[in-house]
């Protein structure tokens, strides 16, 4: 689940790209784009100048952004090598031209300012550089080669006589990790999987040499050190704030794990699940243990009835795509916002087509700065993607709310924000909200609040550790102190430390395991889905306090309620015009990122697994 171009094309494919001239500027910015003569004196600069060079700038990365934008469209969805050039190509003169801008914005650094403006620079300056026409042109190259690489990346099962069976896709994988209880079965689909990554390696290698020598051109130690810099505090600070973050909220990962272990290993035998040590990666359900949900029949308490399956009643309502979504733009309208516009059923993609390849991967698009807004999703009629259809309307709504917004604040607060903001809404998908929207029968539905939780938990709080070591682990190899001979090594030890979770099978050599998740052959920055994990509980908890809501966290929904919904729009309709800290503290008084609205929501989770853990601790050792 992310947002993608333009907004991509400004995180995924930060690079600024040095054109002599003939960028489509005018005045101001067109002055500050010439290369001056050798040492010549430029005159000293103005805040006239500064200004319109502001103005016209962002009126071109507007007109950059856009198409490029939709070439990035065109080939996730229609996936081949000349549309994965074309938005290479796109992605290129978009880029060039912001090089040029981000370097020349420099020039105006130590002006005193309009706030505003003052920010428009700081923003433009946080970018790459490369000013090589070569290396910007085999940048984004690369770029575009791994992800076509990724949407197109197929397990094809040997057979007994030597053959292969039919070539399984990533979603069809997944399936299968979902549904089956057989661990070998399990292994060898996951080990299907991790063995398309490796042939795009060097290409990440590549990647990430050119990644790092564009930071460097603009200050920054490496990429890395630039994507903590865009948080409005120092790097060194944002890498502090989530080890905080982390280890405020690790005692109930860690109680959630240690339950999962026991019932595995009953479930598996010790043969299969350690009694102590990470447990293999294999068994969670997820290609990428990141999320547990499907493992909730294993985990589910004793005595508890059979858990509703929403699943079940939307393929017995036989719910189209064009529905689920439905039901999503209902939640936000019922709040006081905005339809959705006739082009978004018009131009979205909301189901796999069955005569090409697409990058299945959901997320959200922002196609014009204004009303053409798309999601892409291959939704089937599961309760995981009722729930991802909330999450991207998210974007969705936050785009439209900020389209007022000058080009350059047309952007979540941070990037945690953005993908906050669907999953705060999704955490009114409750019993209550399910009964009003007609897909729960009222007599049947009986309170479960540990059921409930415990498979909420599954997803938020199982992902936790996965969503924080992914771009930790980013950060050592774009500093240089992983090296790529050592890429599964350095990824398995933070696998293994955060989220007790081994590799299945030995270590191959040239293996490339962060590879096969979509974000880091997209690379796309990871950190974001931590924070907004950390969020979407504080806006939870503000939004249910304007609502007047009074009780159990987790019980509350703010479906319908008008009050919450302009508390909400309010925070959307900020954009990035402000810090972030600013935003968090219109929505929830508070001024930093804190988990404990988290640990509130599945409090009564935790008392329950400690009793259990205890329990099934008492039982081990007596056997």
């Amino acid at each position: 689940m992310s947002k993608q171009p333009p907004r991509r094309l400004r995180l995924r494919l930060r690079l600024i790209l040095a054109l002599a001239t003939g960028l489509g500027l005018s005045g101001a910015a067109q002055t500050a784009a010439a290369a001056p003569a050798p040492k010549a004196r430029a005159a000293a600069p103005t805040v006239a100048e500064a200004e319109q060079f502001v103005r016209e700038a962002e009126a071109l990365l507007e007109k950059r952004d856009f198409i490029a934008g939709r070439a990035e469209w065109v080939s996730q969805n229609f996936i081949t090598d000349d549309t994965e050039m074309i938005a290479a190509q796109a992605g290129e003169q978009r880029l060039s031209a912001a090089g040029e801008l981000a370097l020349k914005a420099r020039r105006f650094n130590k002006l005193k300012l309009p706030e505003a403006s003052a920010r428009k620079l700081k923003l433009l300056q946080l970018t790459l550089m490369l000013s090589d026409t070569g290396e910007r042109e085999a940048y984004t190259r690369l770029a575009a080669g791994m992800s076509g690489a990724y949407g197109k990346g197929k397990y094809c099962p040997k057979l007994a006589d030597g053959g292969t069976g039919p070539c399984l896709a990533l979603g069809e994988m997944e399936k299968l990790l979902a549904q089956s209880r057989d661990p070998a079965k399990l292994k060898e689909i996951w080990q299907g999987w991790h063995g398309v990554s490796p042939a795009y390696k060097q290409k990440y290698v590549d990647y990430v040499a050119l990644s790092n020598k564009g930071a460097r051109e603009m200050g920054f130690a490496d990429t890395g050190a630039l994507w903590r810099s865009q948080y409005d505090m120092p790097p060194e600070a944002f890498g502090a704030e989530m080890e905080r973050l982390w280890q405020q909220v690790k005692p109930l990962y860690d109680s959630l794990h240690t339950y999962t272990r026991h019932k595995l290993r009953q479930s598996y035998g010790p043969a299969v699940v350690p009694a102590t040590g990470p447990v293999p990666a294999h068994l969670f359900g997820n290609m990428w243990s990141q999320t547990w949900n499907n493992l909730y029949p294993i985990l589910k308490p004793a005595g508890a009835g059979a858990p509703y399956d929403l699943g079940a009643v939307l393929v017995a309502n036989k719910t189209s795509a064009e529905e689920m979504t439905r039901y999503a733009e209902r939640f936000y309208t019922s709040l006081g916002m905005e339809a959705l516009p006739k082009t978004f059923w018009e131009r979205s993609l909301l189901t796999k087509p069955k005569d090409r390849d697409v990058v299945c991967h959901a997320s959200a698009w922002q196609m014009d700065g204004a009303q053409d807004v798309r999601i892409k999703m291959c939704i089937t009629p599961t309760a995981e993607d009722f729930t991802v259809i909330h999450h991207e309307l998210g974007h969705i709504y936050y785009d439209l709310a900020y389209r007022k917004q000058p080009h350059m604040f047309k952007n979540g607060a941070n990037d945690g924000f953005h993908e906050a903001i669907g999953d705060t809404v999704a955490l009114s998908v409750t019993p209550d909200y399910l009964k009003q929207v007609g897909l729960m029968d009222p007599a049947a539905a009986a309170e479960n609040d540990i059921g409930q939780l415990l498979e909420r938990a599954l997803g938020k709080v199982a992902f936790l550790p996965f969503a924080y070591m992914v771009d930790k682990w980013r950060w050592d190899v774009y500093a240089g102190k992983t090296k790529p001979a050592d890429y599964d090594k350095a990824w398995w030890a933070l696998r293994e430390q955060y989220q007790g979770v081994a590799r299945p099978s030995p270590m191959r050599e040239g293996g490339f395991d962060a590879g096969a998740k979509y974000h880091v052959a997209a690379d796309v920055p990871y950190a974001r889905y931590f924070l907004a994990n950390m969020l979407q509980f504080q806006f939870h908890r503000a939004l249910c306090r304007e609502a007047g809501y009074t009780g159990p966290l987790n019980r509350c929904s703010i479906y319908g309620n008008k009050k919450a919904g302009e508390k909400l729009q309010a925070l959307l309709t900020m954009g990035a015009s402000k810090p972030w800290q600013e935003a968090l503290k219109a929505m929830s008084g508070e001024e930093r990122i804190d988990g404990g609205a988290l640990l509130e929501y599945f409090a009564p989770l935790k008392t329950w697994l400690d009793a259990q853990n205890a329990m099934l601790d008492a039982q081990a050792a007596k056997s």
